[in-house]
């Protein structure tokens, strides 16, 4: 029979009731907690008893029975919620074959620790999942849906304009009829708009060119459909708006005037024109504009302007020599812009590919 002299505290028994079958095991001093008991109070064997000669602090176990029975816990983690006291058992693999009380408790502010969940509560490690990367796919979902309303209602708003440019004109007409002539009245009355206000049509058409020019680029850059840059997106068609409608409805306008000849070398000559004096100035008009947009530093924006100004210059060369041909040859002077825009749709996918 095995005697043990230790002091143990109440908040590490449970209370336990007899298994269907007994364990036997010999209990070492180092398997209990040392705490504070009631008063001269001493378990011997079976029954306890006041001791009057002890502190009055502490208890004193004179012998423990050979089958000591102790029911085994239905969970792994026993929690004392008067004590805030966590208690388990865990059985180690040690030469004395120990049964080990594991007692954690409370933190300093208050917060029950787990295996598996943080301090603060929020859930990680296997089977809670990790709160940051939900967080991160939540906000991709959310950038995702607003993308997509901006998409469809821009859509949605284009696609009503151009139907029902003649709307009042409808009352008995067929749906053939109406799509037949849908285009055609819609030209017209982009035509009459580049008479009553040319520069503001061609900056809302560069705008949007420059806008849905950006989109295509990033998705070619291997971002989902509606997972674009918005940011980027409307940088781009600001300067389209602002800057490109404008200054190219004027710079067309200079162009004829500068070669205001009819000869055949005239077209030669506005093309090389074109793609060398405005082509530079155009490109690094764009590169500064935007730089600023994103906040760069002037130093940044000019030493990254030094070193691609030419690369971009000469990566012109491969379509826009050929493109403005058509551009001076044949496309009157007013409809020049909106056909520099829609090969520059095609331009920025070339690139993007």
């Amino acid at each position: 029979m095995a005697s043990l002299h230790t002091t143990i505290s109440p908040q590490s028994l449970l209370s336990l009731s007899k298994p269907g079958k007994p364990i036997s095991r010999q209990v070492s001093a180092s398997s209990l907690t040392t705490s504070k008991l009631p008063d001269g109070l001493v378990f011997s064997g079976t029954k306890p008893k006041r001791n009057s000669n002890k502190r009055a602090n502490s208890v004193v176990v004179n012998s423990l029975a050979e089958e000591f029975d102790v029911i085994p816990v239905q969970s792994e983690d026993v929690t004392d919620m008067q004590e805030g006291v966590t208690v388990s058992q865990v059985e180690r693999e040690s030469p004395g074959e120990e049964l080990v009380s594991q007692v954690s408790g409370f933190g300093n502010e208050g917060m029950l620790y787990f295996e598996g969940i943080s301090s603060s509560g929020s859930p990680s490690g296997n089977g809670f999942g990790d709160g940051g990367g939900n967080q991160e796919e939540l906000d991709r979902l959310i950038d995702r849906t607003i993308n997509a309303a901006i998409v469809l209602a821009a859509g949605t708003f284009a696609l009503t304009k151009l139907l029902t440019i003649d709307h009042n004109y409808w009352q008995g007409w067929t749906i053939y009829e109406i799509l037949r002539y849908a285009p055609q009245h819609n030209w017209s009355a982009y035509e009459e708009a580049l008479k009553t206000n040319p520069v503001l049509a061609k900056m809302v058409i560069s705008g949007i060119v420059y806008s849905i020019g950006d989109w295509i680029a990033q998705c070619f850059e291997g971002k989902p459909l509606f997972e674009f840059d918005r940011t980027r997106m409307v940088r781009s068609g600001l300067v389209g708006f602002t800057l490109h409608g404008s200054l190219s409805h004027y710079y067309y306008q200079f162009c004829e005037e500068l070669f205001p000849f009819q000869d055949w070398w005239v077209v030669p000559v506005k093309v090389a024109f074109d793609q060398t004096a405005w082509a530079a100035v155009w490109n690094s008009i764009y590169f500064v504009v935007v730089g600023f947009l994103r906040l760069e530093s002037p130093i940044s924006i000019f030493s990254e302007l030094k070193a691609t100004f030419l690369p971009m210059l000469t990566a012109g060369w491969k379509l826009w020599p050929f493109a403005h041909l058509i551009t001076y040859g044949v496309i009157p002077v007013e409809q020049r812009l909106l056909w520099v825009d829609c090969v520059e749709l095609i331009w920025v996918t070339i690139l993007s590919t």
